[in-house]
């Protein structure tokens, strides 16, 4: 099994949310997009879903940390790779990011970014 790396991920995940550093975004709120994948060896091929990372669980974990409003976007991403892998320990990679589409700043701006990479060191 260790010649294989499995990737499990949710793209373009939509939500709306009160993170910013500005006390009028976490009034008006806004409109983000959240990436996340991670990648891991293989358990098994027996059909289990025990034996993977369930998307479900990450779209949940996503939304849930979605509501938790954080004036940083990076403490949202170091929030949801937390509990990514404190639910699944074996994975080896964890990346996520977020858009935030339109950030309220002077001229036309489609979306800031932010990207957080988790890899577990191998001892």
């Amino acid at each position: 099994m260790s010649r294989f790396k499995q990737t499990v991920a949710l793209k373009d995940v939509k939500c709306f949310a009160l993170h910013g550093y500005y006390p009028e975004e976490q009034i008006i709120g806004n409109h983000f997009i959240i990436d996340l994948d991670t990648e891991f060896t293989p358990q098994g091929f027996d059909d289990e879903l025990a034996q993977t990372v369930n998307y479900e669980d990450l779209n949940t974990i996503i939304r849930e940390e979605m509501k938790n409003t954080q004036k940083l976007l990076e403490t949202v991403l170091n929030n949801i790779i937390s509990k990514v892998i404190e639910l699944y320990p074996f994975v080896d990679t964890v990346n996520v990011s977020m858009k935030k589409l339109n950030p309220p700043m002077p001229g036309q701006i489609g979306h800031s970014f932010v990207k957080l990479s988790y890899l577990k060191a191998h001892i």
